[in-house]
């Protein structure tokens, strides 16, 4: 072994790097290491561990506490073949319900869903999923590196689906049927595997479906009854994002990964907030070294009972709280490193990563279980 540990990140601090106790908002972070075998932990704002969840399978995107504080869990189907270079690196398969001890209480299956399963306190899971297009439908889907389709010259195209506790359909969207291939290309730069690349679906409040298409820097607004999009986001106003979610006043917070960006020379990430109705960015933090921060994928943001927000900056496995005013009052940094175990996606990368897809911030009292020291 090198004397000198070639894994950069890691020779960096881990733990709590920052705090100021009179700023950030009280409560407990989860998070779930994508490299490891199927912990989820929950820490403290002093970067204490309160509560482990050891799990069968490795964390297939993220984790979540639901209502009545059991965990929603995505995990990754093992055995399933590599349908395309990158699909090892985001693929689920599982969707789980676990109590605090460890107990799988319900579990979904679907080997071709990816990114984000959102878990509806009532049993209901929105998720994402792929479809094959082949032949002229393959052919269809414009933009992306030519002759980068998957084997067979197939376009791994996107899907939504929604199904009841014991897996029954209850709804599905198809971008092949709804989007217009002209008004949503894939970036030059982006492999023809995978079109539009839908790596985040929450509902709204209204009953609509809020989406999020990475390949093609769009943040969309689906219409349940229809199908049809009822809302994009401006072009340029967001590259190659994830997460966005809806805020109390109908904004949308969207975590913006700034590969891509039109006009500028030099990437770097910020969190906005969207104003439906313009379309303008109307708030966003970006660190005060703009190139400090910068996420080229993955990533979320949570917007705080406070005002607070909570930001992962999932490559680097750094979690970070910050005000409205942009004052950063919370800096954590996963500790746990650990290599993929798919050859694919460790092919790709090499390291010991410490990344986490989305991290989430819970008040002490909304977690019912914790006081009984479960």
């Amino acid at each position: 072994m090198p004397t000198v540990d070639q894994n950069s990140r890691r020779r960096r601090p881990t733990g709590l790097l920052a705090l100021d106790e009179s700023a950030a908002f009280p409560g407990l972070t989860l998070y779930a290491p994508l490299t490891g075998t199927g912990q989820v932990h929950l820490v403290d704002l002093h970067g204490r561990e309160v509560h482990r969840w050891e799990l069968p399978y490795r964390p297939g995107r993220h984790a979540r506490l639901l209502a009545d504080g059991t965990l929603a869990f995505n995990g990754v189907l093992p055995g399933e073949p590599a349908l395309f270079p990158m699909w090892h690196k985001y693929r689920g398969g599982l969707m789980l319900r676990v109590g605090p001890d460890g107990t799988v209480l319900r579990e979904l299956s679907d080997p071709l869903q990816h990114h984000d399963a959102h878990h509806l306190d009532d049993g209901r899971v929105l998720y994402s999923a792929l479809e094959p297009l082949t032949g002229a439908d393959a052919a269809a889907v414009r933009g992306g590196v030519p002759g980068s389709e998957a084997a067979g010259g197939t376009v791994w195209a996107d899907t939504i689906r929604e199904v009841g506790p014991d897996g029954e359909l209850l709804w599905s969207w198809r971008a092949a049927e709804h989007l217009d291939r002209e008004a949503y290309p894939l970036h030059e730069a982006y492999a023809r595997e995978h079109w539009p690349l839908i790596n985040s679906v929450t509902p709204l409040r209204d009953g609509n479906v809020l989406a999020s298409l990475r390949s093609v820097s769009a943040v969309v607004v689906i219409s349940r009854a229809t199908g049809e999009v009822l809302w994009r986001s401006r072009p340029g106003s967001v590259s190659q994002q994830h997460a966005p979610t809806e805020l109390a006043d109908g904004r949308l917070l969207v975590f913006d990964n700034g590969v891509f960006r039109p006009g500028h020379d030099v990437p770097y990430s910020r969190v906005v907030e969207l104003d439906r109705a313009s379309g303008e960015v109307v708030w966003e933090y970006h660190d005060p070294a703009r190139e400090f921060f910068f996420a080229p994928f993955m990533g979320s943001a949570q917007r705080l009972p406070n005002g607070n927000t909570l930001v992962t900056d999932s490559p680097s496995g750094r979690l970070f709280e910050v005000t409205r005013e942009g004052y950063l009052c919370w800096e954590y940094v996963v500790p746990q490193f650990a290599a993929y175990r798919e050859s694919e996606v460790r092919g790709l990368f090499p390291s010991e990563p410490n990344a986490v897809f989305r991290a989430y911030r819970y008040a002490a009292q909304d977690i019912p279980w914790l006081g009984a020291g479960a």
